[in-house]
């Protein structure tokens, strides 16, 4: 892909779900909100680049909490500010429990022309137990109403290994999705993430975690169901339509530059790895006193070239299609079979990559055992 990836971090939420880790804040005022996306939009007003944008991709945190009034003013500024490609991928995320005809209206409006709907489940009972803030009822409404105003380009998001979920569920709950025809489906397995409320759940006894053999069996299912239905997997937990893969997470999968925009969100280009503040007051406080760049990171870390190969070969390995080997030398100068001999031949021995002419991938007992693999290249 030609081009830079640009990603902006929208940190609001109605409710913060039980499983989430991620940087974002409940209930936060109008006010507030407001100011945020001021200092946002300086932010990015102060970003120039030459590079024509490729992908844009606005998550969170709930990006369609904001009235679209306040989304206008950062696509607008990102549309004046740098030169979009023709063919420019578009994202916003959307909950369906936040996200209304007027405010689709507004996205196609303002030429975003892919969203991506967090549903996780199709059981209203398990969307209780992760502590969405929606019913599935709302997640068909707000679709129809997607295809209503015109979005071509639609992905669901889905969630496998949900504490008491069964292999039923599961299905039903692809099935569903797939009767709607998107064009593109990711499926996440649960992780129970460190100081959030499901891991107290656990921790206290009250809810159970699945079995890691019944967590592969879904995985296994969902790749059967989905392959069945037209859907092409190119990544360990996407699949979609030929030809209407994620652009802009292929982009981050195979170590091409991107830079984030807002609280908490991260960069890479150069080698080299930035994320901005986590703390909201701290990143205002340092946008309105002219901090662009060096006082407002959290994190900044150049990569050594052995940091860049191995991570280029542990992003790249996500890939169904894996690693190509001539694409590496391209790059690096060097043939990853021998820069990386021993692990190679660590994993070989294991069944848990294979080599096919040009290619270094996943066998299937790899996908089952994926983390072993990265942890070669961590």
């Amino acid at each position: 892909m030609q081009g830079l990836g640009v990603y902006i971090h929208i940190p609001f939420c109605e409710k913060k779900c039980r499983y989430c880790d991620f940087v974002s804040f409940e209930q936060k005022e109008k006010a507030f909100k407001q100011k945020y996306v001021e200092s946002l939009v300086k932010e990015m007003e102060h970003f120039q680049t030459s590079q024509k944008i490729s992908t844009l991709y606005i998550g969170g945190g709930t990006p369609s909490v904001l009235p679209v009034e306040e989304m206008e003013k950062i696509v607008k500024t990102a549309k004046k500010n740098w030169r979009f490609g023709e063919q420019a991928e578009v994202t916003i995320e959307v909950n369906p429990g936040t996200v209304d005809l007027v405010k689709l209206e507004g996205y196609k409006a303002l030429g975003i022309n892919r969203l991506s709907i967090g549903v996780q489940s199709t059981h209203n009972r398990l969307l209780e137990l992760l502590g969405r803030i929606h019913l599935y009822e709302d997640f068909t409404r707000v679709y129809e109403m997607a295809r209503t105003v015109g979005f071509e380009n639609i992905n669901v998001d889905l969630m496998l290994g949900i504490p008491t979920q069964t292999k039923e569920e599961l299905e039903s709950s692809l099935q569903e999705v797939i009767a709607l025809q998107p064009e593109h489906i990711s499926i996440y397995s649960l992780i129970l993430e460190k100081g959030t409320e499901l891991e107290q759940l656990v921790l206290d006894g009250t809810l159970e975690m699945i079995s890691e053999e019944l967590e592969r069996e879904m995985y296994w299912l969902t790749k059967e169901v989905l392959e069945k239905n037209g859907y092409v997997q190119y990544e360990i937990s996407n699949f979609a339509k030929k030809g209407l893969e994620s652009r802009h997470n292929l982009a981050c999968w195979n170590q091409e530059e991107y830079v984030g925009f807002g609280v908490g969100a991260h960069s890479y280009g150069d080698r080299m790895r930035v994320s901005n503040v986590e703390c909201m007051e701290e990143y205002i406080k340092n946008i309105e006193a002219g901090r662009f760049e060096r006082n407002v990171i959290l994190q900044e870390k150049r990569q050594t070239f052995e940091e860049q190969a191995k991570e280029y070969m542990l992003l790249g390995l996500r890939k169904i299609a894996g690693v190509s080997i001539s694409e590496f030398e391209q790059k690096f100068q060097l043939n990853p079979l021998f820069y990386f001999r021993f692990e190679m031949s660590r994993l070989e021995e294991k069944g848990l990559i294979e080599v096919d002419l040009d290619r270094i991938r996943l066998t299937n007992k790899g996908l089952d055992f994926a983390n072993q693999v990265f942890a070669e290249f961590v």
